[in-house]
């Protein structure tokens, strides 16, 4: 009883001290994980095992860690290596690619190809945000694509605000769709064995259904906005070439090359067997070795604090699944539905979503994933149904308030660095109606398909 009294508050001032953001969060989460390998692990069950369980550390010297002939990889338990090596090894190749100016060269070269007219831009730029967020974290995305953006609005005169809030919320969207695309997703697929198709076949056909949707809502409340903006008569002859973006062609042509590859590796990953812990890290060296001079300063642009962020977080998750209280949760939740599936699937779509609105869906869905085992386990739902309705809750949900995913934060800091703030009000008015509608369209297709 102690010791789960014990992980419980420990949990708890995990998830109060990042929602108040005083403390850089990867100092929280480790502060925490430790807390819960002496208090709970070694002070109240005495249990060495547990500790070796969560740390998890052997998993990665064995050869099913990289490559797996089963069609689905074994439940993992505490820290999901898996899960920390691949989104590694993704962020060294974008720091590659952003080196090069791909990112940049892309925006401008769309913005040409529709002479940069505001309302095709609106569309493209939507569309370019949920198709590169597939593949790409969706901060990095988000990152370059409002950057751009502000650029553009100055150089053409329009307000990039309605663009910017669009884009992250297609950008979140986008995330929904593949196993690599949002860092919920990531965690779902290494820990429950789905591969990239599972999760195109699956979160990616809702995903898809929704952006048609989403696409001419935000074209109803934003065309007007944009057309008054956008009036201004400018000439598109002066305005920089796609061309200048390129800082370095060899690199740009080496990054694109890579980028196909890790692509590849992904969509066949279930067919060849390796693993994404595996990608991760060829995809990895491949950069590295061919970046020359710029080697030193690609590892110094990799986000290491995300990093140890999830190493601490996975062992207070492991800490709430030792000591068995996800075990209660999942009792609670089934208890509260009945063991009807609809209603289960309800509560985790939108519970999901409620939570992820307002704290970061990162940590939500690490503590989620043992509940929706042991809810399969125990009332004979189908695994892979809970795991779409989590996946969808938590990369949907976020998009409701500047604060429920990181591509948010980035996304409003650009535009107020840059002298457009967003205020909550503004932000909410337009995309909390959107977030609502996605869910709505989301719950009826797992109704309908599943049920």
């Amino acid at each position: 009883m102690a010791a789960q009294i014990i992980a419980v508050v420990i949990f708890i001032a995990m998830f109060v001290l990042i929602v108040m953001d005083k403390i850089e969060r990867h100092y929280i989460t480790l502060g925490c994980g430790l807390l819960t390998l002496l208090l709970v692990f070694g002070i109240c069950m005495k249990d060495m095992n547990a500790i070796v369980q969560t740390l998890n550390v052997k998993s990665i010297f064995t050869l099913e860690f990289w490559h797996t002939t089963e069609e689905a990889a074994s439940a993992t338990s505490g820290i999901n290596w898996e899960t920390i090596i691949f989104i590694a090894g993704m962020m060294i190749m974008v720091e590659g690619m952003a080196r090069a100016g791909f990112f940049r060269w892309l925006c401008m070269l769309i913005a040409k190809l529709v002479r940069y007219k505001t309302i095709p831009l609106l569309l493209t730029f939507m569309i370019m945000s949920f198709l590169l967020a597939m593949f790409i974290d969706s901060i990095t995305v988000i990152l370059f694509l409002a950057a751009v953006t502000v650029e553009l609005a100055q150089l053409l005169k329009f307000n990039p605000v309605p663009m910017i809030l669009s884009e992250i919320f297609c950008a979140n969207l986008g995330g929904s769709a593949t196993v690599c695309g949002d860092p919920p997703n990531i965690i779902i697929g290494t820990s429950l064995g789905y591969t990239f198709f599972d999760f195109l076949g699956n979160t990616g056909v809702m995903a898809a259904i929704c952006l048609l949707v989403v696409v001419f809502y935000f074209y109803l409340i934003f065309r007007k906005e944009l057309k008054q903006n956008g009036n201004e008569q400018i000439d598109i002859t002066k305005l920089p070439a796609p061309r200048s973006a390129i800082t370095d062609m060899k690199s740009f042509v080496i990054s694109c090359i890579i980028f196909l590859c890790a692509i590849s590796l992904l969509v066949t990953h279930a067919q060849t067997g390796l693993t994404v812990a595996f990608i991760g890290v060829f995809i990895a060296i491949i950069t590295l070795l061919t970046s020359g001079k710029a080697l030193l300063k690609i590892l110094k642009g990799v986000d290491y604090k995300t990093l140890l962020f999830f190493v601490g977080l996975f062992i207070v998750v492991g800490g709430l699944e030792q000591t068995g209280i996800l075990e209660i949760v999942a009792g609670f939740i089934g208890k509260i539905s009945g063991g009807n599936g609809m209603l289960m699937v309800a509560i985790i779509v939108w519970g999901s979503a409620f939570a992820s609105a307002f704290v970061d869906n990162i940590p939500f869905a690490a503590t989620m994933i043992p509940i929706i085992r042991e809810l399969s386990a125990v009332y004979g739902m189908d695994l892979s149904t809970l795991a779409w309705g989590l996946s969808m809750g938590t990369d949907i949900g976020g998009s409701a308030t500047p604060i429920g995913a990181s591509a948010n934060v980035v996304g409003t800091s650009v535009a107020a660095k840059e002298g457009y703030p967003i205020s909550w009000g503004k932000y909410c008015k337009r995309l909390a109606p959107a977030t609502i509608l996605v869910l709505v369209i989301c719950t009826v297709c797992i109704f309908v398909r599943y049920f």
